[in-house]
């Protein structure tokens, strides 16, 4: 193992963190203030990684399904004994709010994350046994897993890459986003501590980076979480060594309500299936559509809990929306709300950030009586925004909902679960919830349809999108 110091508070992770000839620093999005400052790797830092990764990966191979299960749990342990410095770590970088389904939210689901994957099964399949003979299906290590993380769950996600991929046998160097590299340098070096030395890097550094990873000879598959813009950048330069690739690329939810749904009853479930990390989560409600008979009442509903939930730095203990990440998504959400109020649309609450204050805070914004073609509904907000939709039948909801090219997810919303399964099954999503909006589980694969990417994630069939497949016939 690389270390038998415990790191466990927040000046211990940042001490962890590993130092380079240029650093950057990296400023509190609810604050301005500096949190500390990164460093900038380079392309020979990468070579490096990537070195050592395949030189490791035999040996940890060689384990087996039970011993690296064994290291999975014991990095669980890890993530759980610094759980309150990691968090504090990440709602500085990141923004996010300590409570609700936030920081200490995202820690925990590491550690869970890591159990879950190592607890899963993964036998050989036996696909035929007869007079003619047998044959069984069995799936080996690639070799070096690249990974290329997103900046609004960067520890999360992160887990939701390596953890599977070192359960399968591989190795993996991470390149994280620029904006969160700390928590994930962070998140590495307590993951470190109960992993043998080599099986686990990150470089830190810019799209140069990313580039030199996506493309790289040596590099077996590609993990990437993000935009579609940059997922079909991957898949380019993936071409000329075959490269697999696991690509979880950008949403626009839709929510559909039918007629016979309780108002009261789903609004608080709908607003966090929208606002959960303020926004900012490719699976979260983007776009909900109301059928005319009950619009009003979901709305009035809907603005009763946004109205309710306080917003503000990561660290009160009371808050639990935080600010955007980022000035970029700030500018993109302020201009699609903008100009939704330009073509019309009626500000249902928020939509009116303060000026003059420190951090990228931007409302809880409901906008109703929208039309369906507007930017902030066709386009992914990627923020505390809600366009709602109103529609008259079942037919124009769900030509709508499938209208866009993207399909992470969509969910239905209804008393009778029979009529909301019904719709679901007419909806082009990978994952389609029930009265519910967002609600991943380890258990269950996730994946999307159309361009929001492919490939499977989670469950034993995301240990499976890990592994080579090779048949055994004798």
């Amino acid at each position: 193992m690389h270390t038998t110091e415990s790191l466990t508070s927040f000046s211990d992770l940042l001490g962890a963190i590993p130092a380079a000839p240029k650093t950057r620093d990296i400023l509190d999005p609810a604050t301005g203030e500096v949190v500390a400052a990164a460093p900038v790797q380079t392309l020979a830092d990468l070579e490096a990684a990537v070195a050592s990764a395949r030189l490791a990966q035999p040996e940890w191979a060689a384990l087996g399904h039970a011993e690296r299960s064994a290291y999975l749990m014991r990095a669980a342990d890890a993530v759980e004994a610094a759980a309150e410095g990691l968090a504090e770590l990440l709602s500085r970088e990141q923004g996010k709010p300590l409570n609700g389904p936030n920081a200490r939210f995202e820690v925990g689901a590491c550690a869970a994350w890591l159990r879950a994957t190592a607890s899963f099964e993964l036998e050989p399949e036996v696909l035929v046994d007869d007079d003619g003979g047998r044959a069984e299906l069995h799936y080996r290590p690639l070799g070096v897993v690249g990974a290329i993380g997103p900046w609004n769950w960067p520890m999360m996600i992160s887990i939701w890459q390596l953890a599977p991929a070192l359960r399968m046998g591989n190795t993996v160097v991470m390149k994280p986003s620029e904006y969160t590299p700390l928590s994930v340098l962070a998140l590495a070096a307590v993951l470190n501590q109960a992993l043998p030395a080599g099986v686990l890097h990150v470089v830190s550094g810019g799209r140069d980076v990313g580039e030199a990873l996506a493309g790289h000879a040596d590099i077996d598959k590609v993990m990437f979480t993000g935009s579609t813009a940059t997922g079909k950048a991957i898949i380019r330069s993936s071409a000329d060594t075959v490269k697999r690739l696991t690509l979880e690329l950008g949403g626009n939810d839709a929510g559909i309500v039918l007629p016979d749904a309780d108002p009261a009853a789903i609004a608080e479930d709908l607003f966090w299936g929208a606002f959960i990390n303020t926004g900012q989560t490719c699976a979260a409600l983007k776009r909900l559509y109301v059928h005319e008979d009950i619009y009003d009442a979901v709305v009035d509903a809907l603005a009763g809990v946004a109205n309710a939930m306080p917003m503000g730095v990561g660290l009160d203990e009371n808050n639990v929306l935080g600010p955007l990440q980022n000035q970029a998504q700030f500018t993109i959400v302020a201009g699609l709300v903008q100009a939704a109020k330009d073509a019309g649309a009626r500000i249902v609450t928020g939509g009116n950030p303060a000026s003059g204050q420190p951090g990228y805070f931007y409302p809880a914004t409901l906008v109703a009586d929208i039309e369906n073609d507007n930017p902030l509904v066709a386009q992914e907000q990627f923020g505390p925004a809600l366009p709602i939709i109103r529609y008259s039948t079942v037919d124009e909801a769900v030509a709508m909902a499938n209208a866009l090219d993207v399909g992470l997810g969509a969910s239905v919303w209804s008393s009778d679960k029979d009529a909301a399964l019904a719709v679901a099954a007419r909806i082009e999503a990978g994952t389609v919830w029930i009265n519910k909006h967002g609600a991943v589980d380890p258990r269950m694969p996730f994946g999307g349809a159309k361009q929001s990417g492919y490939g499977l994630e989670f469950g034993v069939e995301g240990l499976k999108a890990l592994g080579a497949p090779q048949v055994l016939s004798y």
